[in-house]
């Protein structure tokens, strides 16, 4: 992150495991709380909290912004607020990043992480091939939120003929509330100078 640097490191040596970030490095502290700012046990899904060295002290000139992004313990330290979701496994110590706690969505009660669904898409291995995707949540009347998804395919999609394959496919991997509701085509995704994808200009 800008405000902090690195966190967290996969070692050299030993096994590697699809999605996880790694342990803390030397000199930095994670947390992994609740909406309550409770810790959570291993293998909680929470927010991510960070203290150390290489965390900033503060937004330039945004006090009001500063103060939203660390919380203090008991003991007095302060904590970042990474507003990243993650989950901690319980034998390794290693973590696994959800999402942005921004980007939630919650359906019918239950939680759906876009990232999770974003990397099923992805791997689809139907023609055509989708290069790129993004989900996020829209209102729905019963259930609070749906999922939708913005593609990038190569050419041919969205013009009928495949999208049950693709169901079939995203049905087989995921639970049922996770699969996106509509598919909407880009020929690329909105993205700010670094790159990063902004869902908030994806088209209603």
């Amino acid at each position: 992150m800008t405000e902090t640097g690195m966190n967290l490191s996969n070692p050299y040596a030993g096994p590697r495991v699809p999605g996880e970030v790694g342990t803390p490095l030397p000199g930095v502290s994670i947390r992994i709380v609740d909406g309550e700012g409770r810790d959570l046990p291993a293998g909680g899904e929470g927010e991510l909290l960070v203290r150390g060295s290489n965390v900033f002290s503060g937004y330039w000139r945004a006090p009001g912004k500063t103060a939203e992004s660390f919380v203090h313990d008991a003991l007095g330290r302060r904590w970042f607020r990474t507003g990243d979701l993650a989950r901690q496994d319980a034998t390794t110590g290693a973590v696994t990043l959800l999402g942005r706690s921004s980007e939630l969505i919650l359906s019918g009660g239950f939680n759906i992480y876009p990232r999770e669904v974003e990397e099923v898409l992805v791997s689809y291995p139907g023609i055509p091939g989708i290069r790129e995707a993004a989900v996020v949540g829209r209102p729905h009347p019963e259930w609070g939120e749906v999922p939708v998804a913005y593609l990038v395919a190569d050419s041919g999609a969205g013009k009928g003929g495949w999208e049950g394959e693709l169901l079939a496919y995203l049905k087989g991997q995921l639970a049922g509330f996770k699969v996106p509701r509509t598919f909407h085509y880009l020929e690329a995704l909105p993205r700010n100078a670094l790159g990063k994808v902004q869902k908030r200009a994806l088209p209603l």
